[in-house]
């Protein structure tokens, strides 16, 4: 409850904080920008929680409140900057208070009401109850304004405190303010430092607090630190008195560079309104959520539809400030005249997300592989999960060779295509395989080289690596990186092919087949060996070691069995052909867990979203549902996808079945509710399911349109009866990516009835 007292000021906030969202709904309620729910999914099935980040669309700053998930109801602070959007790691943050500052003041948590708040992707508001402070933000693009509008009467604090240990603020000129973070990553290994810069509102009235120096219009302090003479401490905080104004703002700069460049990017905000700061915003995300529209389906669809769409632009993110950008990679700032993205995780995100910016933004995709190839160049190795302050540890495989390869196919080639070749050679000859490891390769992956699978261990034998004893708890996964590295093999012997390189190609074609060597024909699994070559006996639904990480990663044996994107069709093969291969596919929809999913889940977290042995929560599991179009029965991917979409994407706090990673899952969900995919990355064509709205126009960045209609699409008339691309009768389930980008029409004629069509 509120505070009775300054009921009547709280009640006047109120009607005028939803007479502003009244008048500013009227005025987007004929955009896309209406369905954008950033609440969506705040709430986890069992791991990370997608947040309400409030961003311009792949920009340096991004913020969202610091609490554990939307049910958490108390806020501990709001940050300056979010380093990572998955896990919680933000950078400098701010909260407001009423009264007499106490060095408890910063530890304290702040109670809110969910039903006051207001997020948006430009814009976030709430209300601090038990002190009665409205509590708004909006964005730029290295910047942000905090605005806290305190209760009339009262004393007015702002604090300012770090996330890590030993950073420094310092006033300068009375409301002007700098601080520094350093960043120290240990789950990473990665160090960096911060850099801020901000202003508060001025006072009309002078007064002292606690003995501090009185700088003649406000008081301001700090708590800790070396220098308190200088006003520098690692806490920091500005009071104002009853008499002056109850709006007060913070406005700040955030730079990787240095103290100096975050008070040049301070003058972004030079001359801009909150509001017109706002304004801004919207106008940013109306250019890029305009660029797909669509007709039909349900209200919660579009909402989830856009939400998602608005999910897939948190990553990667421009760094660049004025023409430079400090490098994680070789520690040295840079000077480019084009923008340097990082904050990217390869292993999930070549799936669906670049493959989804390669149609709405090729220039963007450009600079981004751009920025991996000037990566290698200042690190020497190509990263696999970018971020500020060098390549992050995690997962396995060189995915991003996959990447460069599906945008060369797809005609873009506005990035140094030669060089990154030679950092995806290197990557295959010179570096560890190991999940969770960065580095140069060690024993594990020359048996690779030589025989063709990595080597597994037998349960509970010790390891005998010494690379992958060097990492406490490294587990091999060995049966997923043969089958992950078979995929990259394959992107870097077709990328030798397209730049002619023969020897390159001819040494690696054949790296392409290589999960052959783990394929069991008599349990009809993929399955480890050890490095005598005899199998080791495993459950592969349950089997494993915690998350599987033993012989799989994070998903268990059912999952891995269709892992083969790169050569369906001799997986195909290796199961005994097109029935033996839908009887496969459609178990494991119904395959049972046999046992209770508190073991199950205790065992596999990341394999949620369960429809019988099927996990939508995890990226490795996203196209398995696609399959069926390379069958004879491609409407049971059109029952399947909409089944998973209509299951697991509600427009809700719950409404989002496994960690979305940033955009990986989002960009699932654009493309299957749109009703077509990029199932296999590195080849330029796309396999159709059935789309949730009757139509879809793509407005292309080459002036062109794209346009899918399915108008008698709905919940019942799901599978199609006929296509046609550009009037020509598709007598299969694929169409190519120059057909899109050519601004392409595909009709879908829809019905209640699944009709058998061929295969691809």
């Amino acid at each position: 409850m509120f505070k009775l007292t300054g009921s009547l000021n709280k009640l006047v906030l109120i009607v005028l904080l939803f007479t502003v969202f009244s008048v500013q709904s009227q005025s987007q309620e004929k955009t896309n920008l209406k369905y954008i729910d950033p609440t969506i999914g705040n709430v986890a099935p069992l791991l990370n929680s997608n947040r309400p980040i409030v961003h311009l669309p792949n920009q340096m700053i991004r913020v969202y409140p610091m609490r554990y998930d939307h049910l958490d109801l108390q806020i501990t602070g709001f940050p300056l900057l979010a380093y990572n959007i998955i896990t919680p790691q933000v950078i400098f943050y701010v909260k407001p208070s009423t009264g007499v500052i106490s060095d408890t003041s910063w530890n304290r948590r702040m109670n809110y009401d969910q039903d006051f708040e207001i997020n948006k992707p430009w814009y976030y508001s709430t209300i601090i109850t038990d002190e009665d402070i409205k509590t708004e933000f909006t964005v730029g693009e290295r910047t942000g304004i905090y605005r806290f509008t305190f209760p009339k009467g009262a004393k007015k604090n702002l604090l300012l405190s770090h996330c890590y240990k030993n950073g420094l603020y310092e006033f300068t000129e009375g409301n002007e303010i700098q601080g520094t973070e350093f960043v120290v990553d240990a789950i990473h290994q990665q160090k960096g430092t911060v850099y801020m810069f901000g202003s508060f509102s001025k006072a009309s009235q002078s007064g002292k607090s606690q003995g501090e120096k009185d700088w003649g219009k406000y008081s301001v302090g700090t708590w800790g630190g070396t220098k308190p003479t200088r006003m520098e401490g690692e806490k920091a905080w500005i009071s104002y008195t009853e008499k002056d104004p109850s709006v007060i703002e913070f406005r700040y700069a955030i730079s990787f560079i240095s103290p100096g460049q975050a008070r040049k990017n301070f003058e972004e905000l030079k001359g801009v309104t909150f509001e017109k700061l706002k304004e801004k915003g919207i106008s940013a995300w109306e250019k890029v959520i305009s660029q797909i529209n669509v007709e039909g389906g349900t209200e919660s669809q579009r909402r989830t539809f856009y939400t998602a769409l608005y999910r897939c632009y948190p990553r990667m993110t421009n760094i660049s400030e004025d023409g430079k950008y400090f490098s994680g990679y070789d520690k040295t700032i840079h000077e480019d005249k084009r923008p340097f993205y990082t904050d990217d995780y390869s292993w999930g995100n070549f799936l669906a997300l670049h493959p989804l910016r390669m149609i709405i933004n090729p220039e963007a995709e450009a600079d981004m592989l751009q920025s991996y190839v000037r990566m290698y160049e200042q690190s020497g190795w190509m990263p696999d999960y970018p971020r500020h302050f060098g390549d992050r540890e995690g997962m396995f495989g060189f995915h991003s060779a996959i990447m460069f390869l599906d945008a060369y196919r797809k005609g873009i080639r506005n990035f140094d295509v030669n060089k990154a070749f030679e950092g995806m050679l290197k990557s295959a000859e010179q570096a560890t395989m190991l999940p969770s490891r960065n580095g140069p390769k060690g024993a594990l992956e020359d048996f690779y080289n030589e025989k063709g699978y990595y080597p597994a261990l037998h349960p509970g034998e010790a390891e005998t690596d010494t690379t992958a004893m060097a990492k406490p708890g490294q587990k091999r996964s060995a049966v997923a990186i043969t089958l992950g590295h078979s995929y990259d093999g394959w992107a870097l012997s077709e990328m030798a092919k397209e730049l002619g390189n023969n020897d390159v190609f001819n040494r690696f074609a054949h790296t392409a087949l290589n999960y052959k060597n783990l394929w069991n024909p008599v349990s009809q699994f993929f399955l480890p060996k050890d490095a005598k070559g005899n199998w080791i006996e495993i459950d592969p639904k349950f089997g494993g070691g915690h998350a599987g990480l033993d012989y799989y990663n994070e998903n268990n044996g059912w999952t891995y069995l269709w892992n083969v994107q790169h050569d369906v069709e001799g997986l195909i093969s290796l199961m005994g052909g097109d029935k033996s291969f839908t009887k496969r596919l459609d178990q494991i929809f119904i395959e049972r867990l046999d046992r209770g999913k508190l073991a199950f889940f205790n065992n596999f977290p990341d394999q949620t979203g369960l429809i019988g042995n099927f996990g939508l929560g995890n990226q490795v599991s996203f196209f398995i549902p696609y399959l069926y179009n390379y069958t004879s029965s491609p409407w049971k991917t059109q029952k399947m996808t909409r089944l998973l979409l209509d299951t697991w994407f509600k427009d809700d706090i719950f409404g989002v079945p496994g960690d979305e990673d940033g955009g990986s899952m989002s960009s699932f969900v654009v493309f299957s509710a749109m009703g077509f995919y990029p199932l296999k990355p590195g080849i330029p064509m796309y396999t159709i399911t059935s789309p949730v709205f009757s139509k879809v126009t793509i407005n292309l960045h080459n002036g062109k349109t794209f346009t899918l209609s399915a108008e008698k699409s709905s919940r019942t008339n799901k599978y199609i009866q006929s296509a046609t691309m550009n009037g020509k009768v598709l007598t299969s389930p694929w169409f190519s990516h120059d057909d899109l980008m050519n601004g392409g029409t595909l009709v879908l004629e829809m019905g209640d009835k699944p009709v058998e069509w061929n295969s691809r």
